[in-house]
């Protein structure tokens, strides 16, 4: 699943509850036609600078708030949600699942008076393992509950076989965000930060020697770091796919795997899928060569880590020095939006059925099939054109774009979750009986066939994705919002923000990854192996030049593990270009505040990336996340684009200048 990635998910708390939207806006949010031209730094000149050029004021003026590791276009749409979501929430009354579960953990009193109690008995579970086959099976039902894995389990249509469900096996263990966390030299104050968690964790646990024991995990899990797949190996959609029926899967990696996965509640397969095969059968060698003490303290802490929010203070205060230490934050969120968080994490779509009959109106999603009908039609344009592309190649392209499914706002039906227990006097109690309620939700999938119907965000999420196994598009209501949309914006605005959005996850079934599935979702290479080597080529053009981009001070962007990211920020904003221009019907753009309409739409696609981000989330990000960096999101995709250079007179000699042949023309 490729996403967009707008929003953080810790966000600034706002002052005033927001009403319904019962009637699009007489006027745009934001300016007097959709773009905030006071956030621009007119003194950098577009070609040296785009981001700088749209935001450099808005930079030099916002303060990040304590409690986030960013602030930007996404993060107020996503605080505008939080607030939405409030006062859905709060309106509940107590005996419902809402509000029983948010009253739960707004009731501080009660959480400290249990204090560590409601952690004894996981606690206890782990204390009592006497064999390793018996830690695979505790590995395997923290599934359903807290705690922690070596390996990661998902279930999802099988690539090779796209209408029916199968179990994926993924390599894990690390409670650092990614590998690197535990092998280079710049994240020494991170582990530190880490292992001193660690060890207040385990001394919370009772351990009469906490430190040893945090030292015996640290070096656990930096073992398993030095064996795992490197973040852009596992983007390789051919490499990743790897099955296995249970006696190959026993005779290529030793492990107790009947028993863990029936523990897991995943007896009985016919095959699963291992993704980065090679790192699980180290990471099975490494779980045999581990001491049973050592695994039993990485299984405490983990528990501990994993419960601490919904805990006593002193367990919440722990983890978030911790915390710190990632993202740079310095003040933990208010209690009512690490509230809301769970809500929306334990009951979607209870909370987002309320949410989009509140806040959407049925108009927005009107004028977004519309958009994106538009932007489909602009991408099969996109695919006549390629003058590298065959014929026969075109023709399996354009059947992909004709069978893409588009899903809108909301679910056509909603999930049931009555029946999920919620105590308003037992939050633990909740949020236990809620991991092994979604996770049994997931489970109950395996083997049946795929339901292409379901989501797998909430219609409140702030972001949208393309699904390439089942070929579908999918953009939540909580993304639908100013400046990502505003339908009295003008139209340019929109095409520049939200446009650009619905073709970039229009391409990602054409990026580096994307383009490997056809038109049913199925890994197969549809591609001529000369057109294959022509996409590979304007890929690596584009990829060489975020290689040179850095992201933050010391760190460079990774152009393999952005690779699809950056080719679907490109492609869907020349598609968006152009199905603006089409709907223009042939006649100019209209000229507003002596601005054409390819600089309002350039200038709305550069205010979507505005975000200012801790150095210490923004490290994390490029380490772990496919996603660039936004202000090169802004950067990079604009100057691969001719129009461009033509709306702002970017000339030879300004920073981020390429001539026409150096350009990356993947679409």
């Amino acid at each position: 699943m490729r996403t967009i990635l707008l929003a953080a998910v810790s966000a600034v708390a706002m002052t005033s509850t927001l009403p319904a939207l019962a009637a699009e806006p007489a006027k745009p949010m934001y300016g007097a036609w959709g773009v905030d031209l006071t956030a621009r730094d007119t003194s950098v000149k577009p070609g040296d600078n785009f981001d700088k050029y749209v935001n450099g004021a808005w930079y030099a003026r916002t303060q990040i708030p304590p409690d986030q590791g960013g602030a930007g276009a996404g993060n107020d749409v996503y605080n505008r949600s939080q607030e939405q979501l409030r006062a859905v929430i709060e309106k509940a009354p107590a005996t419902s699942q809402l509000g029983g579960l948010y009253k739960s953990f707004l009731d501080e009193a009660k959480v400290e008076q249990a204090d560590d109690r409601p952690l004894k008995a996981d606690l206890a579970k782990v204390a009592a393992v006497k064999d390793k086959t018996a830690f695979a099976r505790l590995m395997g039902a923290s599934h359903g509950g807290f705690g922690a894995d070596v390996f990661q389990l998902d279930v999802a249509p099988d690539v090779k076989n796209t209408e029916v469900n199968t179990l994926y096996v993924y390599q894990s263990g690390l409670g650092l965000p990614e590998r690197d966390y535990y092998l280079e030299d710049g994240f020494k104050p991170q582990r530190a930060a880490y292992v001193a968690f660690i060890q207040r964790s385990l001394a919370a646990a009772g351990y009469a020697d906490p430190a040893k024991a945090a030292a015996d995990v640290m070096a656990f899990e930096t073992r398993i770091a030095r064996i795992s797949w490197p973040a852009a190996d596992r983007r390789d959609a051919e490499k990743t796919y790897n099955p296995y029926a249970p006696a190959e899967l026993a005779a290529y990696a030793a492990f107790p795997w009947t028993e863990y996965l029936d523990a897991a509640g995943a007896p009985g397969l016919g095959k699963v899928v291992l993704n980065e095969n090679t790192a699980i059968r180290e990471i099975a060698k490494v779980y045999a060569d581990t001491p049973l003490e050592t695994l039993k303290a990485w299984q405490a802490f983990h528990v501990i880590e994993d419960a601490s929010p919904y805990l006593s203070k002193r367990f919440v205060d722990s983890r978030f020095e911790y915390v710190k230490a990632l993202t740079g934050q310095s003040v933990i969120r208010p209690r009512w939006k690490r509230g809301v968080q769970l809500v929306d994490g334990s009951l979607g779509e209870l909370v987002g059925r309320t949410y989009v009959e509140t806040y959407f109106p049925p108009s927005s999603k009107a004028q977004m099939v519309e958009m994106i009908d538009n932007l489909k039609v602009a991408m099969g344009k996109r695919i006549d054109d390629a003058p590298w592309m065959s014929p026969a190649t075109k023709t399996e392209a354009h059947a992909k774009l004709k069978r893409m499914q588009v899903m809108v706002a909301y679910p056509d039906k909603w999930r049931d979750y009555s029946g999920l227990k919620i105590d308003a006097g037992d939050l633990y109690g909740n949020v236990s009986r809620s991991r092994a309620f979604e996770w049994a939700y997931e489970r109950a999938d395996l083997g049946k066939a795929v339901d292409h119907g379901k989501w797998q965000m909430n219609p409140q999420t702030v972001n949208a994705y393309n699904d390439t196994s089942q070929n579908q598009i999918v953009f939540p209501a909580g993304i639908l919002q100013a400046p990502l949309f505003d339908p009295a914006a003008d139209p340019a605005v929109n095409y520049g923000a939200i446009g650009a959005v619905i073709g970039h996850e229009i391409s990602h079934g054409f990026d580096d990854q994307g383009r490997k599935y056809d038109e049913t979702g199925r890994l197969r290479d549809w591609w001529t192996a000369e057109d294959g080597k022509r996409f590979e080529a304007q890929a690596e053009v584009l990829g060489k030049q975020y290689d040179t981009y850095e992201g933050a001070p010391g760190m460079f962007i990774n152009g393999k593990l952005t690779m699809g990211e950056n080719i679907a920020d490109l492609a869907g904003l020349q598609v968006s270009l152009d199905a603006y221009h089409a709907s223009l019907g042939g006649k100019p753009a209209p000229v507003i505040d002596g601005m054409t309409g390819d600089q309002r739409f350039f200038l709305a696609f550069g205010q979507n990336w505005r975000s200012k981000m801790r150095e210490d989330t923004l490290k994390q990000q490029i380490t772990s996340d496919p996603h660039s960096p936004p202000a090169f999101r802004v950067i990079g995709p604009t100057r691969n684009i001719d129009a461009w250079y033509t709306a702002f007179d970017v000339k030879p000699g300004q920073t981020y200048y390429l001539a026409p042949e150096a350009r990356s023309r993947i679409w």
